[in-house]
């Protein structure tokens, strides 16, 4: 699955995206949330106020407990306000 960060998510994981095996048990965007947290430092810092990263799944946006099975992309970024 193709994960891609944008804006300061983007910034402090250290990439634009990446493709990842998500393993056995990673069901919703907050599993893979935590997953991630624990691939190290940068997407700890990323993630670390998980109730402000906005998630959407093959360009729709999701909650935290939607199901991530069989999506090809899953995009994160911060809120963002208009202007």
């Amino acid at each position: 699955m193709k994960l891609v960060y944008f804006a300061w998510v983007r910034e402090r994981v250290g990439k634009t995206d990446e493709q990842v095996e998500v393993p056995d048990g990673v069901l919703t965007v907050a599993d893979l949330v935590r997953w991630l947290k624990g691939r190290g430092e940068e997407y700890e810092h990323a993630f670390e106020n998980e109730g402000i990263v906005r998630a959407a799944i093959d360009h729709v946006h999701a909650k935290p407990e939607a199901r991530i099975t069989g999506a090809r992309e899953i995009a994160f970024f911060p809120p963002m306000t208009g202007g």
